[in-house]
């Protein structure tokens, strides 16, 4: 098969690498029982798992941090399914270098070999340059793999979203960290470090495989003599080794913990952990996001300003970026953590969508309903409609719950903040509902097209 390729067409590099490679080159799994850390994708049970076992391939987008292994796994993909190996990187590439392995591809497809395009960084190339993945992606010429740090959800195109599935890769942990780490030491011999120093440099990693194994390298090339303590490790290295902790909260530990903080009404706290991932290099717009959400589930209408805060702390940052807009974020943080708190929206809302589930496709009272044509009338759409503004207090008490269903009360207010005042205007309501008199005084309209207010 390889006369058929031109001379300039490259195959899947070769995988031996010479003694003096980068140790995390070296240590680049052999196949995909060896990758680390991400067994949820390359287990027998998982999404990258299941496809080399059917021995097809769809487009993917791999997401997560750094050195988490999404390289290794494109190469090791296209090992395991027999497919063409080649690569292009985002920071590196344009459009010419695009052109060239599509057209690579294109001809190695003529000559049945399929082509897994590993694209690194996919989120720099812009909105234009993404959509001229679509039709070779769309015609099977690539199987596309994306790699990026980058919520797909706002770095890449729509249309090529819809054509790659996302998958997510963790950051990894310490048993995952420490398991490369003793790789690396069958490979190169004991590290020349104390127990605690060598659990304080798995620390430090903070999920970065590869900057576990760059450090490691480090500490090899040195030839030191005396195994190094914490504190003598945290000098060699000049820079500050985290102190090891066991339970060393990651990226969903420490937006849990902030959120926990928010709704205990624990400003302190909440900054704290705010301080923790903005300062470790999180997202800002991902802590926002989040504290939006916390406006909206857990303070609700017991103070409706807390979205607004949340949505101006959003757009303060977005004008001001780091680090002046980060005040904006920690604004919205203390406004959330001491406003009156409330899940009775968020409560409302799961309770209506369960009920919206179970009772199908039941019809709305014919009485609220329009009636734009004549037929519509005569059979009794809109008929004894009651217009709320022309009853007294502006309110009718109408029925307005699907015939055969009983009212239902999903949103109960708490007996806080504005939700006080919330609570009250129910509760005047349902009293003016349950008063039976007052239907006699209302003057029924009709619900023709032009009647709808």
């Amino acid at each position: 098969m390889s006369g058929l390729f031109p001379d300039d067409l490259p195959a899947s590099p070769p995988e031996a690498l010479a003694e003096d490679a980068p140790l995390a080159d070296r240590l680049r799994p052999a196949h995909l029982g060896e990758v680390i850390g991400q067994e949820h994708l390359t287990g027998p049970e998982g999404a990258i798992g299941r496809m080399v076992g059917a021995g097809k391939l769809s487009s993917m987008i791999l997401w997560g941090p750094p050195g988490t292994g999404k390289t290794s796994i494109a190469r090791l993909l296209a090992d395991a399914v027999g497919m063409r190996f080649a690569a292009v990187s985002a920071v590196f590439s344009g459009v010419a270098d695009l052109k060239k392995a599509f057209a690579e591809a294109e001809t190695a497809a003529r000559a049945g070999q399929r082509t897994l395009l590993f694209v690194d960084e996919i989120h720099r190339f812009n909105r234009a340059q993404q959509d001229g993945f679509l039709p070779f992606v769309e015609r099977g010429t690539v199987t596309l793999v994306g790699a990026t740090t980058e919520n797909p959800s706002f770095a890449l195109n729509a249309a090529l979203l819809s054509r790659a599935q996302v998958l997510i890769l963790h950051r990894l942990d310490a048993a995952a960290l420490d398991t490369l780490l003793t790789r690396a030491e069958q490979l190169e011999g004991p590290l020349p470090l104390t127990a605690a120093a060598r659990e304080a440099l798995v620390a430090s990693a903070d999920g970065d495989g590869r900057f576990l194994l760059n450090q490691a390298e480090t500490l090899y090339n040195a030839k030191i003599a005396e195994p190094l303590d914490p504190a003598g490790l945290g000098k060699f290295l000049q820079r500050r080794v985290a102190v090891y902790d066991k339970d060393r909260d990651g990226h969903y530990n420490l937006i849990s913990a902030l959120h926990k903080a928010l709704r205990g009404s624990d400003p302190q706290a909440a900054l704290y952990y705010l301080a923790r991932m903005l300062t470790a290099g999180e997202e800002p717009l991902y802590v926002l996001r989040r504290l939006v959400r916390f406006a909206s589930e857990d303070i609700g209408l017991a103070d409706p300003q807390a979205l607004t805060q949340c949505l101006a702390a959003k757009d303060a940052y977005q004008f001001l970026g780091s680090p002046e807009g980060e005040l904006a974020i920690v604004q919205a943080c203390l406004y959330l953590a001491s406003a009156p708190k409330s899940n009775a929206a968020y409560v409302a809302q799961k309770a209506a969508w369960k009920s919206a589930k179970e009772t199908g496709s039941l019809s709305p009272p014919a009485n609220i309903l329009n009636a734009p044509t004549k037929l519509m009338k005569d059979i009794g759409y809109g008929k004894d409609y009651a217009y709320d503004h022309e009853a007294e207090d502006g309110f009718s008490g109408a029925n307005y719950w699907p015939d055969g269903m009983e009212p239902q009360r999903y949103y109960q207010p708490v007996e806080r903040g504005f939700e006080r005042e919330v609570l009250k205007r129910l509760e005047w309501w349902d009293k003016k509902r349950a008063d039976p008199s007052r239907r006699s005084d209302l003057s029924p309209r009709s619900s023709g097209r032009a009647d709808e207010k």
